[in-house]
């Protein structure tokens, strides 16, 4: 009896504990599995598909750009870091949208690039969906990559690390460079693909700008996740 209740006191404190490490952040997440968090997404172009769990691109347009412009507070989220596992299933390239502005042409993406097993971070700006500017087409450290090839059907874990005009980027928890710049301070997130079909799943937000929304589930995908957060910076 003792034993056992030593036990149950134990798991007791330290799931208060994690509770109250992950309240320091905000923390919001689509995992697709919730109908409801379906309105939260806006679309620019291409043809989305909410499906059995994940969100996919399904026409392979030439630009295809969904964003999270009702997460709460969106407008609020400066210092942040944005995760999302992203498989591309046909094409070239697709990656994740951050500090994202209510113009929907207006933000940055980092994403992979399948034809030459690389990743890239961009600026889009008003204009037209490909008024861009390259901030990097070429980031250097892809040892990694280099032994685990972006490939169609596999599954990625893309992550950056917004800090002021500071960004770090990931790629299956391998950091893959970090880049400056000053376009955007502020904004959502979203997923990104161009000329290619694309699935998105876990798509996760986290910084103490973010208002938290988290609902702990231990029966949902979302237990899938606790590795993701305790990990993030």
């Amino acid at each position: 009896m003792g034993s056992n209740f030593s036990f149950c006191l134990a798991l007791l404190l330290i799931s208060m504990v994690f509770v109250a490490s992950v309240s320091q952040a905000g923390i919001q997440l689509w995992d697709f599995e919730d109908k409801a968090k379906e309105k939260d997404w806006e679309e620019a172009n291409g043809d989305w598909e909410f499906k059995k769990g994940i969100f996919q691109e399904v026409s392979a347009a030439e630009s295809a750009m969904h964003q999270i412009v009702r997460g709460e507070d969106w407008e609020k989220w400066d210092d942040y870091t944005v995760s999302a596992k992203i498989r591309i299933d046909e094409g070239s390239w697709a990656g994740l949208i951050f500090r994202a502005q209510k113009d929907l042409h207006e933000y940055y993406v980092y994403y992979m690039n399948i034809p030459d097993n690389k990743t890239e971070f961009w600026v889009h700006m008003a204009g037209a969906w490909d008024t861009r500017r390259a901030v990097s087409s070429n980031i250097a450290a892809m040892k990694k990559l280099q032994k685990e090839k972006i490939e169609h059907g596999k599954w990625m874990d893309v992550k950056v690390v917004c800090k002021k005009d500071k960004f770090e980027f990931y790629i299956n928890d391998e950091l893959q460079g970090e880049l400056e710049d000053d376009a955007y301070k502020q904004g959502s997130v979203g997923v990104w693909c161009w000329v290619a079909k694309a699935s998105f799943d876990d798509v996760m937000v986290e910084g103490d700008s973010v208002t938290n929304t988290l609902a702990v589930d231990p029966q949902s995908k979302l237990a899938a996740t606790w590795g993701n957060l305790k990990r993030s910076p």
